[in-house]
């Protein structure tokens, strides 16, 4: 389980394709600590990591999470949100994250609002029963404060300190992002489904 507050940014140096699996190596400041078989979130998305050295570790993503996120588009120098597992006697900072990542989502607008930028992020199908006004989701591992929700689209706020310490700076109208609903939601509208 992770919280959605990102640790580091780290950066892909090499990717290798075997078979229908993706292994991808990042350079980061948290890679020297991590070990083998640990899970950490990679834009949202839990890997589990296969090897390390020095200050890089691999992990390897599979057909299902290629086709399901922005992995499969990733080159040698992007950015990437690291987030470690939450220690059970951690802090929740952010909100519940699982790292299983609902679907992709793409960036409308940036706008610069005297020291805060908005992100509006278009839906690829309607969930409008995940996402509510004032509640959490997850961007590129980053846990956010959904507004303005409608059908098509909703709109973040992005402080100072998260544009420049995760890769939301790099993120330009276009590009498409991670999303992961709040789990929460999620359980509740399968719930309301199954009373139908």
């Amino acid at each position: 389980m992770f919280t959605g507050i990102i640790e580091a940014v780290g950066t892909v140096s090499d990717l290798h394709r075997e078979g229908d699996n993706l292994h991808i190596t990042i350079r980061s400041a948290i890679s020297s600590s991590l070990r083998v078989d640990q899970s950490v979130a990679h834009d949202g998305v839990c890997l589990t990591v296969i090897k390390t050295d020095d200050n890089r570790h691999t992990v390897t993503a599979v057909r299902e999470t290629l086709a399901k996120t922005t992995l499969g588009a990733w080159k040698a120098g992007h950015l990437v949100n690291l987030e470690r597992c939450m220690p059970a006697d951690g802090r929740f900072d952010g909100h519940i994250v699982q790292g299983h990542v609902d679907d992709t989502a793409i960036c409308h607008s940036v706008t610069d609002d005297n020291g805060s930028w908005i992100y509006r992020f278009q839906y690829r199908a309607s969930p409008r029963s995940l996402i509510v006004e004032k509640g959490s989701v997850c961007i590129n591992g980053i846990s956010l404060t959904a507004f303005d929700v409608t059908d098509e689209a909703f709109s973040v706020a992005v402080i100072p300190y998260t544009y420049r310490h995760t890769n939301i700076c790099k993120v330009r109208p276009g590009d498409a992002v991670n999303i992961e609903y709040d789990i929460l939601g999620k359980y509740i509208a399968r719930v309301m489904e199954l009373r139908k």
